[in-house]
């Protein structure tokens, strides 16, 4: 009885996630955007938990210039993250490996030949906040010829993470399962001149490390760095925003891995750099910034399942 009562939660995830993509795509794409942005809004209004976590990490965001938060501004933002998060799983619902015939219409790259540069040298590891649409970026790189591996969280349960997983190789991507060797696999194919995709600006793991982030400390992931620092590989810090229907990829500047000091400070040193280029594309959109987890505060606290 206990066992069924625990899978009970996991069960409900995976019928809602599936039900929802199926009914996403029966509609066309702007109205299924639309639809979900209005679920996200009603989500912003109910759901009172997230409301506070996501307005104080977006308290941060603007008050990081001068300091000041104007409160009407700040609700006003929160319910744009929330509305722009629907919109974000509504998109991944739509996307589809099809829509590489027409990606030049409406996904436009600002730094292509940051990336080139880059592949040009050796192993890439495309880092990025859980900002915007990136998935799209999956579809992009598989049809310039450098589909990425990236890592997955385990979901609820082990059936709706083989789904997300599914769903993400469908769109080109190559999917690795959080685990002990995980990062045996990424070293490997670093070397090997390939790419990775990592989010990271948010501990999940509890191995972050402090670095200042929108002006306070917080624990974020040094996985890029090390990475980085043990094959040679370059950083590109990335984002892709989206627009309605349109999506506007930014890529770089690029970080070499640099050694100038001990391990410790050197991958303290990049992965604040890391951080500081994360703040600016999170300053352009902050209410595409999905952070619903807490960024500051207690590292317990910011530890979870992944949204």
């Amino acid at each position: 009885m206990g066992r069924a009562k625990a899978a009970q939660p996991g069960r409900i995830a995976y019928y809602a996630y599936r039900g929802g993509y199926l009914i996403l795509n029966l509609m066309p794409r702007r109205f299924a955007l639309a639809a979900a942005a209005a679920f996200g809004n009603v989500g912003s209004r109910v759901m009172a938990k997230q409301r506070v976590v996501v307005a104080e990490n977006l308290r941060h965001v603007l008050s990081f210039r001068d300091g000041h938060v104007d409160e009407a501004a700040l609700t006003d933002l929160v319910r744009a993250s929330f509305a722009s998060y629907g919109r974000y799983w509504a998109d991944v619902a739509k996307l589809s490996a099809k829509d590489s015939r027409r990606l030049d219409d409406y996904y436009h790259v600002t730094g292509r030949a940051c990336v080139d540069e880059a592949l040009a040298k050796g192993g890439v590891i495309f880092a990025l906040p859980h900002l915007g649409s990136w998935e799209i970026g999956g579809v992009w790189a598989a049809r310039e010829g450098f589909p990425f591996i990236t890592v997955v969280e385990d979901a609820a349960s082990s059936r709706l993470t083989n789904w997300f997983i599914g769903r993400r190789e469908q769109l080109g991507m190559r999917i690795l399962r959080l685990a002990p060797d995980t990062s045996v696999k990424l070293l490997s194919e670093l070397r090997a001149g390939g790419s990775v995709a990592l989010v990271a600006d948010r501990d999940v793991v509890g191995d972050g490390i402090l670095i200042p982030f929108f002006g306070a400390p917080t624990r974020v992931p040094p996985g890029p760095a090390v990475l980085a620092l043990r094959t040679g590989a370059t950083i590109i810090p990335c984002t892709v925003y989206q627009d309605g229907t349109h999506y506007e990829a930014h890529f770089g500047p690029l970080i070499a891995p640099e050694r100038q000091g001990n391990l410790r400070a050197d991958v303290e040193r990049i992965t604040g750099e890391l951080i500081s280029v994360f703040e600016g594309f999170i300053e352009k959109r902050p209410e595409q910034w999905h952070a619903f987890q807490p960024i500051w505060g207690d590292t317990d606290q910011q530890r979870g399942v992944q949204l």
